[in-house]
């Protein structure tokens, strides 16, 4: 069995609205393994990405425990937090969030120089040269595509080497081909570098692509099952 890169026990997470107090999910238990390909699926406002939020740590559990690479998020504070999150993990979201003043290759090598990576152009270049974007480092956002940028965003991900890669939705703002090229990509990331990775999407097929699928309905897991590709093996 290997090892369990993140537990969630009993993971709760609510929120205070104008209508009173919400509950989002409500008592999640889950074992995440190192180096599966996990995806989370459920109608809109079934609380996937919430969930996802839990494990980086974007939001704090308001019950239950989160316990991530040996840390316990729900007691960390937000310097710790951070440090977790940007030495072990890496998110990428269906929006790209790139600095537009930055260029492709600043874009991934800023978040390693924080680190304090001595390497971290060099880092930043063989990414962007392994997405298939060696020729437009030099390029901003605004002269790419939403499927370049969405790579560079890949690029700026995998840069840390993380041993979690957080995806949500990321081929929401891309066709139907890009989208196909992007996931290439993310699964190459798990193939590559042994990274965990946890997908949300309301896509089937993509879903399917995941060793294990877990499915949500109203902040809870309603089901799980073994993704199409693992069950044939």
């Amino acid at each position: 069995m290997a090892e369990t890169l993140l537990a969630l026990n009993d993971a709760q997470l609510a929120l205070d609205g104008n209508a009173g107090r919400i509950e989002i999910l409500k008592g999640i238990t889950l074992d995440v393994h190192a180096g599966e390909t996990l995806g989370l699926v459920g109608p809109s406002g079934s609380g996937k990405s919430s969930l996802l939020m839990l494990m980086g740590g974007l939001e704090r559990a308001t019950g239950g425990q989160v316990i991530a690479l040996g840390h316990d998020l729900t007691a960390l504070g937000e310097d710790a937090l951070a440090r977790v999150r940007r030495e072990h993990m890496g998110v990428v979201f269906q929006s790209f969030h790139l600095i537009p003043t930055m260029t492709a290759l600043e874009n991934v090598a800023t978040p390693l120089e924080l680190a304090g990576a001595a390497d971290a152009y060099e880092r930043a270049a063989a990414e962007l040269e392994a997405v298939g974007l060696g020729d437009r480092k030099d390029h901003y956002p605004s002269e790419m595509s939403g499927g370049e940028q969405q790579r560079v965003a890949l690029a700026r991900a995998a840069a840390p080497r993380p041993q979690l890669l957080l995806a949500d939705e990321p081929t929401g703002n891309l066709d139907a081909s890009t989208g196909a090229a992007i996931m290439d990509l993310l699964f190459d990331l798990n193939a590559r570098h042994g990274a965990t990775l946890v997908l949300v999407t309301h896509a089937p097929e993509l879903a399917e692509r995941c060793s294990r699928i877990v499915r949500l309905v109203d902040g809870q897991i309603a089901e799980e099952t073994r993704g199409a590709q693992e069950a044939a093996e």
